[in-house]
């Protein structure tokens, strides 16, 4: 029993492996959240995008007292579907490696 080799690799020698779980977004929920709530609803799939689409919602709402946001509400929920589509194709893309 003395003469035993340990077959366990040394602990000093061996890197700790971090499991990073991180969930996919649903694009459909994002394009509802940005449609019914405009900008508040994008900070789900984009913050840069809901701060750009903030201050042009404000601008066009003031210089057509509202009616502009018919385009540019439609034009945010776009823009967070195809935000919530690229993070998951990176995600995904970033677990093959």
């Amino acid at each position: 029993m003395d003469n035993e080799q340990n077959t366990q690799p040394d602990a000093q020698h061996t890197a700790p492996k971090a499991i990073v779980v991180q969930s996919i977004k649903n694009v459909g929920l994002a394009a509802g959240l940005a449609l019914f709530f405009g900008p508040i609803g994008m900070l789900y799939s984009t913050i840069m995008g809901a701060v750009v689409m903030l201050i042009v919602n404000i601008i066009v709402g003031l210089f057509t007292l509202g009616f502009g946001l018919i385009v540019t509400l439609p034009i945010g929920a776009i823009w967070a579907y195809i935000a919530a589509k690229k993070y998951n194709e990176n995600l995904l893309a970033g677990a093959r490696e």
